[in-house]
């Protein structure tokens, strides 16, 4: 059975057939990835510390299950079909019929790339202390399963291999585990907790030509680059896990302090701006305006098309 994916072997082009930088900017739930489309963005990355922080309100301490993970990808993927989705898969969630389960399920759901971890199953965000690793064996079955899965549905899934051994267990044998995954079948590698520009550059030239993804998180163990900067170090995949939830974490912050101390919230809002009565839908902001982002008129036009009366006395 071959699964169409469009996006999937978008990405592959992307990948195999250009020299460009893929920038994929984290989304952690469906608002922020409509932001993030409605700008223009080319890729999404779903995030598997933003999906346990806003579906669970939980850290990342592999809380997260394969279902979870399954219908967050799936809901991001259906958004819009041409963006190609890359999505944490974690550790695969068990052996490897359970990887291959797993991975079947995120084709199924549209997903165009994922990256799988040799971290236990009891993981952890890379950017932590203390994590540990499977052995090499372990990892290379994940990976083996993985691509068996993409194999029996016939997808253009994009297989990426993560190491977060470089911390405990250094660099040359990060290395060797990423080598043996591209050898089972990754198309590409994540060196995960990269400490400077000069280990950058040297793991993108020892792992040539292999496509590198470098991961860029605020506070965390990696220095943070500009996308012109990881081009030249020599990654052809960028991801900012982070960068929509710590904005939207600042603005719920400000915005529950001064509802907290006021009992209003106008912070955004001019006088002008706040609405009342037939005005308040023209709030930027407003509901409306969110509606919309998420395919209001899109829906109402779909369902006059089909002949359905739903909305016929508008919305």
């Amino acid at each position: 059975m071959a699964v169409i994916n469009q996006a999937a072997a978008k990405l592959r082009a992307q990948l195999f057939e250009s020299d460009d930088l893929i920038v994929c900017p984290g989304v952690q739930d469906g608002l922020s990835a409509r932001v993030c489309l409605q700008q223009g963005f080319k890729n999404l990355y779903m995030t598997g510390a933003g999906t346990a922080i806003s579906l669970l309100g939980m850290p990342d301490l592999g809380l997260t299950t394969a279902d979870d993970m399954v219908r967050q990808a799936s809901m991001l993927s259906s958004l819009d079909r041409s963006v190609p989705l890359i999505a944490d898969i974690d550790t695969g969630f068990g052996g490897p019929v359970m990887v291959a389960r797993t991975v079947e399920r995120y084709i199924l759901g549209g997903v165009a790339g994922l990256h799988l971890e040799d971290q236990v199953t009891t993981k952890r965000c890379g950017h932590l202390g203390g994590k540990e690793m499977v052995d090499v064996a372990t990892f290379v079955a994940r990976i083996r399963a993985a691509r068996e899965a993409r194999e029996r549905l016939g997808s253009d899934l994009v297989i990426i291999a993560r190491t977060d051994a470089l911390q405990s267990m250094g660099f040359d044998e990060a290395l060797t585990r990423l080598k043996a995954a591209v050898e089972a079948g990754a198309d590409a590698v994540f060196l995960e907790g990269v400490k400077d520009r000069e280990q950058m550059a040297k793991f993108t030239k020892a792992m040539a030509p292999t496509p590198c993804l470098i991961n860029l998180v605020p506070g965390g163990l990696t220095p943070l680059v500009n996308a012109k900067e990881a081009k030249e170090l020599g990654y052809r995949i960028a991801i900012w896990p982070c960068f929509a939830m710590t904005h939207a974490y600042l603005a719920y912050q400000k915005a529950a302090k001064e509802l907290l101390e006021t009992g209003a919230v106008t912070a955004g809002f001019t006088e002008k701006q706040k609405g009342e009565g037939e005005n308040a839908e023209q709030v930027p902001g407003g509901i409306r305006e969110l509606f919309e982002l998420c395919g209001l008129s899109e829906c109402v036009e779909f369902d006059k098309k089909m002949g359905g009366q739903t909305f016929s006395k508008g919305v």
